[in-house]
């Protein structure tokens, strides 16, 4: 017996006992033992099946196991596994060709890293040499990795236990109607008042002290918050004229996620370095990068760009995104995506928000969408608190556990749901999938206070 072919049982006992589990209290969990996936769907080892609505970390874009993208990936195993990135190769130029070709604007060369995290720590560093200033601007709602920058540059509480890391990140509010931190009451005053408060925060950090700005296109964990109009061009706008780099973080957002190959297509905006991962390659492999626009890349043309990764550009993992790029418009998947948030998602959930009181707001593009419930629809008083843990946490996982007996796996945060599963999920399925939320959210109402 090889060490791949333990019996199940000991996989979780092998699990229990060696495996640090990111995020967790380690004696607090009990993870299911996977044992495959296809499409949208994966099993665990009793043979129970679950209909995948989380995409596992939301990045399973192309579904589980699509055997072209196997297949591709076996096939550069059999011709060279591995090489070091001072070579060229051509898995890896090829891939980088493929994901300029689909970028926006003048954005041609791609900086590959092994995920999301390294890849926004390197379009800081990038931003910072390019200018020679130092403070990056972010915001409160986000999330861009776990590494030193990549967390401090957060804005949520997985910040926190980290502080103090990398200096100079100054933090401000993005847009977010629902929970307006302007008093807003519409989508354009949102936008507006949004950009004068980012404009505010530049003149009191001082623009020629500014490196970057760099925000999620469509934030991601922290609530799918899709920006108002005219916000993204907005902000393209500041950063053409004050010099600051712009930054979208599309590690969740891009590569169809949002019903386009990137979420700022959506808005016809070009930023000057766009990070990637997740759904470049589904994490088929890990793979991760930097698409640069050719004013940041001429900055490194004759000067050292001192930064690197022994696995940059990894041959598997280049031939898996080069499989999958191609895959995505062979099945015309951008397409199928667009058509799910369009035609099925966006409006089912309207009918869901107004079936049930708890749900107070439904938002996204694509398949990227969230339910945010509430205790009260007056007051918007979240289902749960922010960040809550323990007894105050219970609501969301009562929610969790009615979707898991029905076979549905979630993604939730803090009072939302967001649903979200592979891209290439059928018609059916997903109104399946959104037949078992429809149902959960009973639970949600349960708790209910308003009239």
């Amino acid at each position: 017996m090889t060490s791949l072919e333990t019996r199940p049982s000991d996989a979780f006992t092998n699990d229990r006992k060696h495996v640090f589990h990111s995020w967790s209290a380690q004696s607090l969990i009990n993870p299911i033992v996977v044992a495959g996936g296809e499409g949208a769907w994966f099993w665990d080892d009793a043979g129970r099946r679950y209909l995948d609505f989380s995409s596992q970390l939301v990045n399973v874009n192309i579904g589980h196991q699509h055997p072209k993208l196997v297949a591709a990936i076996k096939e550069q195993a059999d011709r060279l596994c591995t090489i070091a990135p001072i070579h060229a190769n051509d898995a890896r130029s090829e891939a980088a060709r493929l994901i300029a070709e689909v970028a926006p604007g003048d954005l041609n060369m791609v900086f590959f890293t092994n995920g999301g995290a390294e890849a926004t720590e390197n379009a800081m560093r990038m931003a910072r040499l390019h200018t020679g200033r130092l403070k990056i601007l972010t915001t409160y709602r986000s999330y861009h990795g776990a590494t030193a920058a990549a967390i401090q540059a957060t804005g949520d509480p997985r910040r926190w236990p980290s502080e103090p890391a990398m200096p100079g990140i100054v933090k401000f509010w993005g847009p977010y109607p629902y929970r307006s931190q302007f008093h807003s009451q519409n989508e354009a005053e949102e936008s507006q008042r949004a950009l004068q408060h980012l404009e505010d925060v530049i003149m009191v950090e001082g623009a020629n002290n500014i490196a970057a700005i760099m925000i999620e296109s469509v934030v991601g964990t922290n609530g799918i918050l899709v920006p108002p109009p005219g916000y993204l061009a907005g902000v393209r706008a500041i950063c053409d004229r004050t010099g600051i780099v712009m930054i979208c973080d599309e590690v969740m957002a891009g590569f169809g996620r949002c019903g386009e190959w990137f979420a700022v297509d959506h808005w016809n905006v070009a930023p000057d370095l766009i990070c990637f991962a997740k759904g470049v390659n589904s994490g088929y492999v890990p793979l991760g990068g930097v698409i640069i626009s050719d004013r940041i890349a001429d900055t490194f043309r004759e000067r050292q760009f001192p930064g690197g990764l022994t696995y940059s550009g990894h041959p598997l993992a280049c031939a898996s995104a080069v499989a999958s790029i191609n895959i995505f418009k062979e099945e015309k998947i951008v397409e199928h995506a667009r058509h799910l948030g369009n035609d099925i998602v966006g409006p089912v959930l309207q009918n869901l928000k107004d079936k049930h009181p708890s749900v107070g707001d439904v938002r996204g593009l694509g398949v990227f969408w969230a339910i945010e419930l509430v205790r009260d629809r007056a007051t918007r008083e979240p289902l749960v608190p922010f960040n809550a843990a323990g007894a105050d946490a219970k609501p969301m996982i009562d929610v969790i556990t009615a979707c898991k007996a029905q076979n549905l796996w979630p993604f939730t945060h803090f009072n939302r749901m967001h649903v979200v599963p592979p891209l290439v999920i059928t018609d059916q399925e997903m109104r399946d999938g959104l037949a078992i939320i429809d149902e959960a959210l009973n639970v949600a109402d349960s708790y209910y206070a308003g009239k």
